[in-house]
């Protein structure tokens, strides 16, 4: 595979909606550049008789199945809260 250009970079980031400087544009055209080349390294492998997985092994998930509960008590709760205000948490602001 070719290398990206700086131009497909540009168009990359202009789908992810993000603005990339220089420096940033240049980093990110030779690691994705990379990135491709490892999946062309992977694509030439001769996969014949591979059944296909969506994992590599046989585990299986180690959550707890979703089941309802009681709720906790909100007194408890709010016991634990680093900040609060009556019956409510008190956060950090995410906008100013």
């Amino acid at each position: 595979m070719d290398q990206l250009t700086p131009k497909d970079v540009d168009h990359i980031a202009q789908l992810a909606y993000i603005q990339l400087t220089e420096e940033e544009s240049e980093k990110m055209r030779v690691q994705l550049s990379d990135i491709l080349g490892h999946f062309q390294s992977l694509a030439s492998l001769n996969t014949d008789g591979v059944e296909p997985t969506g994992h590599t092994t046989d585990s299986n998930t180690i959550m707890r199945k979703d089941e309802p509960e009681p709720p906790l008590d909100q007194e408890d709760v709010l016991r634990n809260a680093p900040d609060r205000d009556g019956e409510f948490v008190r956060v950090r602001p995410v906008l100013e």
